[in-house]
């Protein structure tokens, strides 16, 4: 893969992810962001990195540098944000770390029809939030999926994906829509399981919370998520949400079934296991890469599609 590393990046949002992937990238290659909250840039600069909560200057520069620029707000936010792009940096390739790609890409094209857009998403975070909150060895080892359409241009794509790796990344290939229907199993779901879970487990009096450890403590990490922050994320992806909240229900109401008229619940702690199971190995597993694929030549995004939904990953 060309090493693209001189092109500037500029952020937009300066939270978890998009902080850490500032504290990443800065001393490696040109790196500037904003954020609207002037404590939040104020921290930023007081650490020593490029920061601004002038949202026009910023993308004047990054029209002026050609950076590539990563949209890193929640997908409430992201049409002014757009609107703003269109307005000041309209020729620079956008790229964003949202955790829902279909209605990413639909705000794109709605405010910037012609944009040069390659959509990503890295599978990496914690329950916190804000610039304190932010680790520049966050994406480390992460899987970071790059959609892959059959239009995408090869050299937006690579450097897109060249931001993935230069963060510390393995990049994951994928349609928008395969990415939101396996974030809603693995990453969205498990927010909604753990909120129930918290909920539930706080019952009627301190006393459940005071006897609780590890599965507790585990089980409802991601609820400790800002609320906000959940539901911009959730309800973004609701179709696919609904078809996983779906099986959810369906598996725990026959579980209840089988406990109430038989006393045991083995099929679903049984599936449960062989699942955990099965992805320990996989994560255990070497990573894998795509091979025989050049990018730009003939049905390379088809290719590279059809390898990743194999399992591997394209490593560069």
């Amino acid at each position: 893969m060309p090493v693209t590393s001189s092109r500037p990046v500029c952020i937009l949002g300066l939270g978890l992810i998009g902080g850490s992937l500032l504290r990443r990238l800065a001393g490696e290659r040109p790196a500037f962001g904003y954020n609207r909250s002037t404590a939040t840039v104020d921290a930023a600069v007081a650490d020593g990195y490029d920061a601004s909560s002038d949202l026009p200057q910023t993308l004047t520069r990054a029209a002026e540098t050609d950076a590539v620029i990563v949209l890193a707000t929640p997908v409430t936010v992201l049409g002014p944000i757009v609107d703003a792009v269109v307005e000041r940096a309209p020729d620079c390739l956008l790229t964003d770390v949202v955790s829902v790609k279909e209605e990413v890409a639909r705000i794109v094209a709605h405010h910037h029809p012609d944009a040069r857009y390659v959509g990503g998403h890295p599978m990496a975070g914690t329950a916190h939030s804000g610039w304190a909150a932010t680790d520049p060895s966050l994406f480390e080892n992460a899987m970071w999926m790059v959609t892959t359409h059959d239009d995408t241009a090869a050299d937006d794509w690579l450097a897109v994906a060249d931001i993935a790796r230069a963060a510390g990344s393995y990049v994951v290939p994928a349609a928008e829509d395969a990415h939101d229907r396996a974030a809603a199993a693995i990453s969205h779901n498990p927010h909604v399981t753990a909120a129930v879970t918290a909920a539930v487990g706080a019952g009627e009096s301190r006393l459940p919370l005071r006897l609780a450890a590890g599965s507790f403590r585990d089980g409802t990490r991601v609820a400790g998520t800002a609320p906000e922050l959940q539901r911009a994320m959730l309800e973004a992806n609701s179709v696919a949400l609904l078809n996983t909240l779906s099986e959810t229900i369906d598996r725990l109401v026959a579980a209840r079934d089988r406990l109430r008229d038989h006393g045991d619940v083995a099929a679903l702690i049984e599936a449960g296991h062989r699942a955990r199971t099965a992805y320990e190995e996989v994560a255990a597993g070497e990573v894998e890469p795509i091979v025989g694929v050049r990018i730009g030549d003939d049905g390379w995004a088809q290719e590279l599609r059809r390898q990743a939904y194999l399992a591997r990953v394209w490593v560069g």
